[in-house]
């Protein structure tokens, strides 16, 4: 690919829904079953009488989140969602709240989604139960490669399981409806379930269950809206208009959502399907398999809803893979993330970046064990601090940019923003003993990171800055000398003594600091055998240290010679990666840096390639033959060079 196929890059509306919101649409999948994981201890059967209207307050954050994301973008049609309209709204540093929040976000989502996705396959197949780390770590490697492949193959190749899931899904709701009515669906007895959450014991409504106990369950299920804000973050992968694809896709990604997760938790309070302690088989998987029953078709019906579940599941994580590198290109082209995070591969992906996702979720993964309920803490908490920066920066919006029905707008903004501002204290409270208390320390500690980066890189462009009123000098240097470190005479050498003479500098000096005499006098033999006219200076280094005997030669020469300006060369010879880094050293570079910091000074390295002549000696050895004699004995055959 190249960078005018760019532009060709981009989704259709119903690639866009099964590629942007498997995130969303498969939390379905665990959502009801992490509040269960809370109220059983506690509530005992009471329980399933408090998962409907726990759900139901969830689903009304999820239209106020929703319609704040319509408006955004419609408002905002770059990449970027919670994190442009705080910068544009806020300005650059405040939005590095949001950028903190979505990049935990990501980073969790992509563990939590291929962990929960191998939750469903080891719920079909319980014998991989033992291997369900391994499987999970494999499929974020899988991810990884198939997004550095590019959009198009992702995209179209990612929607499918979506719809495949919203097909099983729905269809799990309309047999489970029907076997309801007429009296026929199963109903599990939590009690006497071997390896199921405990049940509390107890009477009355809500039992042992304590307002903390509730609040816990709220946040659980919180995560059945991580994901909605996928599509603001990648609204420059929609086809045009992009703000009005992004915002119809939003709106049917909601209820698709919406009704999904009703469904799945209204299943759940007639059948009462339990959560396992191992976290296998999940609760959708006991819902699925009372549902479809144990017969040809339902077992047919079932391992195709535990097959689309993993695949959804699984795929969620690609939200990430999209959103993470295009936030991480925002935030280093503002100089709050390092400048490599904004580099596009061959195939136009933000290569680094997708690396670099990859390597924190997994080790997510490694120190959580891929367990869902270690990641829930960490999970919502990134995504509803988002929510509440979008939800104020609108609000910003609306204040500055008052239009057609903005107070209108302000208010759902306002309300999503408080609503979810909400959710975090409640999660940070009620959750802060079980993970989120790592999210409150990184989180800060994040933001802090990214204003320090940011700070370097304005310091930095400070320095290199220079008025525009004041037109660059590019005379020759009045007193220009040159200095060349000389370490062996060899072709590396000679390249750099030529270079050297091309600057017709008014001193060239060859320079070598002896560190074993004997070496240093047959350098000086052979440089007099070549017949150089460029005078070579053998300079003792008793300390053995290069960098700090160069540092005081160059302020020696400096001192001697106020108004000349010097120039150190370096020859740098490159060998292979390996071979480089394990044989030779990098001792040049560690002199150019202390030779810079010299007022009036500067040093430049050389490279001359010599992994290459090496292999193409190699391959030229190996084309003689094994026995071949060599055409000289006795003494190095060396052209000398004329200067």
């Amino acid at each position: 690919m190249i960078n005018d196929e760019l532009a060709h890059e981009k989704l259709s509306n119903p690639v866009a829904l099964g590629a942007l919101s498997p995130d969303a649409i498969s939390s379905t999948a665990y959502g009801p079953e992490q509040i269960m994981v809370e109220l059983l201890p506690a509530a005992g059967m009471a329980a399933f009488a408090l998962l409907l209207p726990l759900t139901g307050v969830i689903l009304l954050i999820l239209v106020l989140v929703a319609a704040s994301y319509r408006q955004v973008v419609m408002a905002y049609t770059r990449a970027g969602g919670s994190y442009i309209v705080a910068r544009e709204n806020f300005g650059p540093r405040v939005a590095q709240v949001a950028a903190a929040a979505l990049l935990i976000d990501y980073v969790v989502t992509v563990a939590i989604q291929c962990a929960a996705g191998t939750v469903a396959v080891v719920s079909a197949i319980p014998v991989l139960g033992p291997w369900s780390l391994e499987i999970t770590v494999g499929a974020v490697v899988v991810f990884c490669y198939a997004n550095l492949r590019g959009l198009r193959e992702a995209g179209r190749t990612f929607a499918v399981p979506t719809y495949w899931f919203i097909a099983m899904l729905g269809l799990m709701v309309l047999v489970g409806i029907v076997r309801e009515v007429f009296g026929s669906l199963p109903t599990y007895d939590p009690t006497h379930l071997d390896g199921a959450v405990p049940v509390h014991q107890g009477n009355g409504l809500v039992m042992g269950a304590t307002v903390l106990v509730i609040l816990r369950a709220f946040a659980n299920g919180g995560s059945s809206l991580t994901g909605v804000e996928a599509i603001s973050n990648t609204v420059n992968l929609f086809r045009r208009p992009e703000g009005l694809n992004a915002r119809r896709v939003l709106t049917i990604m909601a209820w698709v959502l919406g009704l999904l997760l009703a469904g799945v938790a209204w299943l759940a309070y007639v059948t009462h399907a339990t959560p396992y302690v191992a976290g296998y088989p999940s609760m959708l998987s006991e819902i699925g398999r009372a549902v479809f029953g144990n017969g040809l078709i339902g077992n047919v019906l079932y391992f195709s809803l535990q097959a689309a579940s993993a695949a959804i599941l699984y795929n969620g994580a690609n939200t990430s893979f999209n959103g993470f590198p295009a936030l991480a290109h925002f935030v280093a082209e503002d100089q709050f993330l390092p400048r490599p995070l904004m580099k596009r591969g061959h195939r136009l992906v933000f290569s680094n970046a997708i690396i670099m996702l990859t390597v924190l979720a997994i080790v997510l993964l490694l120190a959580t064990g891929g367990s869902i309920n270690a990641l829930v803490p960490l999970f919502a908490m990134g995504v509803f601090s988002a929510f509440s920066m979008t939800g104020y920066g609108m609000t910003k919006h609306w204040l500055t940019h008052r239009g057609e029905g903005w107070r209108r707008k302000l208010a759902i903004n306002l309300s999503a923003g408080i609503l979810s501002t909400i959710v975090v204290l409640i999660f940070a409270i009620a959750k802060f003993t079980e993970g989120a208390w790592l999210i409150v320390v990184v989180f800060p500690a994040l933001v802090f990171i990214l204003i320090r980066l940011n700070r370097q890189y304005r310091v930095e462009a400070s320095v290199l800055e220079m008025s525009m009123a004041d037109l660059p000098d590019l005379k020759r240097h009045a007193n220009h000398r040159v200095l060349v470190f000389v370490d062996s005479v060899d072709l590396a050498e000679v390249e750099a003594m030529r270079y050297a003479k091309g600057l017709h500098a008014d001193d060239l000096t060859a320079i070598h600091f002896v560190l074993d005499e004997a070496r240093a006098a047959r350098l000086q033999v052979r440089w007099q055998r070549f017949g150089y006219d460029t005078r070579l200076r053998m300079i003792d280094c008793k300390d053995r240290l290069l960098s700090r005997a160069a540092e005081r030669l160059v302020a020696q020469v400096r001192g001697d010679h106020p108004d000349a300006t010097i120039t150190v060369l370096l020859p740098r010879r490159m060998y292979s990666p390996l071979a480089g880094r394990l044989l030779h050293d990098r001792t040049a570079d560690e002199i150019a840096r202390v030779v810079s910091r010299i007022p009036g000074a500067s040093a430049q390295i050389l490279a001359y390639d010599v992994g290459s002549r090496v292999a193409r000696a190699l391959q030229g050895s190996e084309g003689d033959g094994p026995h071949r004699e060599p055409e000289s004995t006795g003494r190095s055959q060396t052209t000398t060079p004329v200067f």
